[in-house]
């Protein structure tokens, strides 16, 4: 017997945001609650059976297999969810080899494979975008050069090239680029990029966008080799610059053609070339976009007449600076600005930094400033902080504000209009952090309040698992009273939604979470104080004590029976005797402890709440009875006790209603297995009776899924048994056989046992 499922719970009907006020939004709301696309799926299911679908070379790799084809557009997904998967490997990397797949955009970011994978792999196909961002040290720069520069059709038409945060060996040479004379797109942000680097990739004769972000670039003079064809420019912390801010400005003059030009800085290194550069006028005269956040000494003012000399501007980057609070710059059609000011210019920076980690902190910051008391739902910023958590997972100050902003665009009333998916991934990266940090207290507050979310804990897929140990865990840290309640109110649910097996492998943390508890509810009691934590507390305990000996036997040990009794005698609410009684219905389900049950003062409580006209407590303690009248030995010493209680369950039940009751609460049962031996009780027809009852009861309320269960258990077997049997009670019978009608009604489908004979069900 396990738990209640109140009714009550937050609908689960999802309203996306009005595509007027909010468009973004509510393309997010469509997607994300969309289905996988079926193409997505069908891959998904290849990559988990890749290495059952594919035959092994001689050297360990895969190879697919003869008579596979693959389209260039369905090869190229095929490589991009492998990589973001975490599934592209020298082993699995040999799938690309050969002429099955066709590639032309190629995708092996943050992959670990070698030099002579990526050669036999990539360096065959008609590649015209490679991003081979953070790809591990195995394969270093100056050997993808040398494997792209080994095909000649790739030499004249490779188009992009990323190779951010790529490593170049320290004996390393010269970097060569000028072979692949197709380049258009380069990005080399955080590579040990040099000035002679550059003035080698200036000469590519359509390069036309270029990141040097962050390298050792000192001198950018070079740059004008390609001044009449460079469009874009990304020069964020150029830390080792050596020019003065006069050099820097008339290579600036010459590029022309520049339509973007990136100069954005650590706020820290207090940079005021940003500054210097909003004095000039006739510069940069086709610019539509101009990133300078962090800059020195940015003022409203400079930055708007600087746009107004540029009406064809489209962006400005102000983040981290003192400007973009005007209302030139907070309303002008036509303008994206990236800065701190509103949600507009919020929103804007979280998706431009998406991987610059000192601008995501700042924007985060100023998120969360802005949603401390948000009531409308922004799927979209949340999808952007997924996506900040995302890209750096080892970023403690990345890591902590945009749980707090994720709480803060989570809470109970919005969680509602957020689809399942979203949120599904803003909590696995919130558990992802707990693990990177452990022993970061704000965090884990903040993981702990946003699982306090009945949307959450009940629709939301995620590790209960990890959830639960670590929430059990919080519980026996002493916290404050109010993380005390969430923790214990957390425990409550994540318990019923672990199966047996998982609270078995959590046996020390639901030792520790059970003494704990009982330690709570001792308090209370002494205290005479019936609040909410003492009812989640004991529901905590019921739960964790479901069909889990060893923690039934647990609480025993910790003098749980004697704090109950205690419980009973102090406090006569409905909702706590039905919970307090729940749990005891778990100890006599199990053969070995149930005896424990047989005392003088603890059957004096269930005699009497058998008679309580709330319905919850007296089914409960109906149960209880039944179980353990049901075993004789328990009672050899009182057998006239165990009649009279056998004659008041009788009298008892036949005063309920019906098997359709109205409780204030639906009961529900993880398994009917505990019932089986009460079923077969003919000697004693009130706890076959009683066991009948429960079963109809929940048949009735849900039989979906209760139907299904007794064919999977093999009950309905026995419900056939007790239909014929000539010595079983008329009433018993009657109310087997509503329950065989149910199962006739609903699941026809099912095979019936063939020992059973129910000509009403052909």
């Amino acid at each position: 017997m396990v738990h209640f499922l109140h009714p009550g719970l937050s609908p689960r009907t999802l309203v996306p945001p009005d595509a007027q006020k909010d468009a973004l939004g509510c393309c997010v709301v469509q997607e994300e609650a969309s289905p996988y696309s079926l193409v997505n799926i069908c891959l998904n299911v290849l990559i988990a059976n890749l290495e059952k679908l594919c035959s092994e070379r001689p050297d360990g790799t895969l190879c697919l297999p003869e008579h596979w084809s693959f389209p260039q557009e369905v090869a190229d997904r095929f490589l991009g969810m492998m990589t973001w998967q975490g599934k592209l490997t020298d082993r699995t990397a040999s799938i690309f080899r050969g002429n099955q797949m066709k590639l032309k955009l190629v995708n092996i970011q943050k992959t670990k494979i070698s030099t002579a994978t990526f050669i036999k792999a990539f360096c065959h196909h008609k590649l015209i975008e490679l991003d081979a961002t953070a790809v591990h040290t195995d394969l270093p720069i100056s050997d993808i050069i040398n494997g792209l520069c080994s095909n000649s059709w790739i030499q004249q038409n490779l188009q992009c090239l990323l190779l951010d945060s790529a490593n170049i060996p320290q004996d390393s040479r010269k970097l060569f680029f000028d072979q692949l004379i197709g380049l258009r797109i380069l990005s080399v942000f955080n590579v040990c990029f040099h000035t002679e680097d550059l003035a080698n990739v200036s000469q590519l004769p359509r390069l036309e966008s270029l990141d040097i972000s962050s390298t050792l670039v000192t001198n950018i003079s070079p740059l004008l080799a390609c001044k009449d064809r460079l469009k874009s420019l990304t020069m964020h912390y150029l830390k080792c610059l050596t020019m003065t801010k006069p050099q820097i400005i008339t290579v600036f003059r010459e590029l022309k053609y520049l339509l973007h030009l990136d100069i954005s800085d650590h706020r820290q290194l207090k940079s005021d070339l940003a500054f210097y550069l909003l004095q000039q006028k006739d510069i940069l005269p086709n610019i539509v976009s101009l990133d300078i956040s962090g800059g020195s000494c940015i003022t409203d003012e400079a930055v708007e007449l600087f746009i107004r000399q540029r009406p064809a501007m489209q962006f400005v980057g102000l983040l981290a600076t003192d400007a973009g609070n005007s209302d030139f710059l907070t309303t002008k059609q036509g303008l994206r600005v990236a800065g701190g000011a509103n949600m507009s210019q919020i929103s804007e920076a979280l998706s431009r930094y998406r991987d610059r980690s000192c601008f995501m902190k700042d924007a985060l910051y100023r998120l969360f400033t802005e949603t401390f008391s948000v009531q409308t739902t922004m799927p979209a910023i949340l999808k952007l902080v997924a996506v900040g958590m995302r890209n750096h997972p080892l970023d403690l100050p990345v890591q902590f504000t945009a749980s707090a902003c994720a709480l803060n665009l989570t809470h109970q009333g919005l969680a509602r209009g957020l689809p399942v998916r979203l949120l599904s991934e803003v909590i696995c990266l919130l558990f992802k952090a707990l693990k990177n940090f452990p022993h970061y207290l704000q965090l884990q507050k903040n993981c702990l309040l946003s699982l306090t979310n009945s949307r959450i804990l009940v629709d939301v897929p995620f590790d209960r698992f990890d959830a639960a140990k670590f929430v059990m865990r919080w519980l026996c840290k002493h916290e404050n009273s109010k993380m005390q309640t969430m923790a214990v109110s957390i425990t409550s649910i994540l318990a019923l939604q672990l199966s047996p097996e998982q609270t078995a492998q959590l046996k020390e943390e639901v030792f520790m979470a059970i003494k704990e508890l009982l330690a709570i509810v001792k308090q209370k009691t002494t205290e005479t104080l019936d609040d909410v934590t003492l009812l989640f507390t004991l529901k905590a305990l019921w739960n964790l004590t479901d069909e889990s000996p060893a923690a039934c036997k647990h609480f025993i040990e910790n003098q749980g029976l004697a704090i109950f009794i205690r419980v009973l005698e102090t406090f006569s609410e409905s909702a706590i005797q039905s919970k307090v009684l729940g749990l005891l219905n778990n100890i006599a389900e199990i053969k070995e402890l149930s005896f424990k049950l047989v005392t003088e003062d603890m059957v004096k409580h269930i005699g009497s709440l058998l008679h309580s006209k709330e319905m919850e407590v007296s089914y409960f303690a109906a149960g209880i009875i039944a179980h353990l009248t049901c075993d004789k030995q328990s009672w050899l010493s009182c057998d006239l006790q165990r009649n009279v209680l056998l004659q008041d369950l009788h009298a008892t039940i036949q005063n309920w209603q019906s098997s359709s009751c109205k409780m204030t609460a639906l009961v529900t049962y993880r398994s009917f297995k505990a019932f089986f031996p009460l079923l077969g009780n003919y000697c004693q027809p009130e706890v076959q009776l009683w066991a009948l009852w429960a079963m109809y009861h929940v048949c009735s309320k849900n039989p979906s899924k209760y139907c299904k269960m007794l064919v999977e258990e093999g009950g309905l077997q026995l419900l056939c048994d007790i239909q014929k049997h000539n010595g079983a009670n008329p009433q018993a019978q009657q109310i087997a056989a509503s329950i065989l009608d149910d199962f006739r009604m609903h699941f026809m489908n099912y095979q019936r046992p063939p020992s059973c004979q129910m000509p009403f069900l052909m």
